[in-house]
């Protein structure tokens, strides 16, 4: 059995991803779900490590925001436009993106776009195509110790799964499991594992569900500043911190 270890939202702390790396078991296969980026400092290096060891992630919704608003920055930038200093994504952590990747600095409050920013965007909008090929859920080839199907995402999709093949359903089934916050019902055969909104001091782990987001951005805030993995084959939990919190199966 592949011992799959699903990573929480990393949101940009690529040092708090290396260290839960070198924790995780040897030769664990990692996936993520999602928000690899924004707020943190570091987004670009954390997705040019996820893409470089061609490691399997989900669509989470800081990435569309990042397509929607970055496609828009990219184009105002090839037609000497002004770029926009407020957006949903800008507030969200977008400018910390933008800065890791180099392409901006900042003036007091406005972002100034670096001097030779069309000579290296490239690969910032590369990044952008990788993303709107990501997948919205994957589902695993292997068990949950209970016997179910699991099935990765970047929020709970337990409440909507019965909808994933239905077109009249698809923008309310796209919706809920990018931003959803719903804690998923035990009504489908399915494990799943998800992010999107922080647990405090440890993933919070039941009997159909992990949610394994712990705040890895939230350095300031008492039990968060956690990046965790939840791996699959042992059920454990690792964690960036050097404190360990857990809590019990519900």
């Amino acid at each position: 059995m592949m011992n799959y270890c699903v990573v929480g939202d990393v949101h940009g702390e690529y040092r708090a991803l290396l260290n839960l790396v070198a924790k995780t078991p040897l030769k664990s296969q990692l996936i993520f779900v999602g928000d690899l980026i924004d707020r943190g400092s570091m987004s670009a290096q954390v997705v040019r490590f996820v893409r470089q060891h061609n490691l399997k992630c989900v669509k989470g919704n800081h990435e569309v925001m990042m397509i929607k608003y970055g496609s828009q920055f990219i184009e105002d930038i090839k037609n000497d436009n002004k770029i926009e200093q407020d957006n949903m994504w800008l507030k969200h952590g977008g400018r910390e993106t933008l800065i890791s990747y180099g392409l901006v600095s900042m003036r007091g409050e406005k972002m100034v776009p670096h001097p030779f920013i069309k000579e290296f965007i490239f690969q910032f909008q590369e990044d952008i195509e990788w993303m709107e090929s990501l997948p919205l859920y994957l589902i695993l080839d292997t068990k949950h110790s209970s016997g179910r199907t699991v099935v990765v995402s970047h929020s709970a999709i337990g409440n909507v799964w019965s909808l994933r093949d239905s077109e009249n359903e698809k923008k309310d089934f796209e919706n809920t499991i990018l931003w959803g916050r719903m804690k998923p019902m035990d009504r489908e055969p399915i494990f799943n594992i998800f992010g999107h909104t922080p647990q405090q001091y440890s993933a919070d782990i039941h009997r159909h569900y992990v949610n394994v987001d712990t705040g890895a951005y939230k350095k300031s805030e008492a039990g968060f500043g956690i990046l965790s993995a939840y791996c699959l084959k042992t059920g454990e939990i690792y964690s960036s911190s050097d404190i360990a919190y857990n809590k019990k199966v519900s």
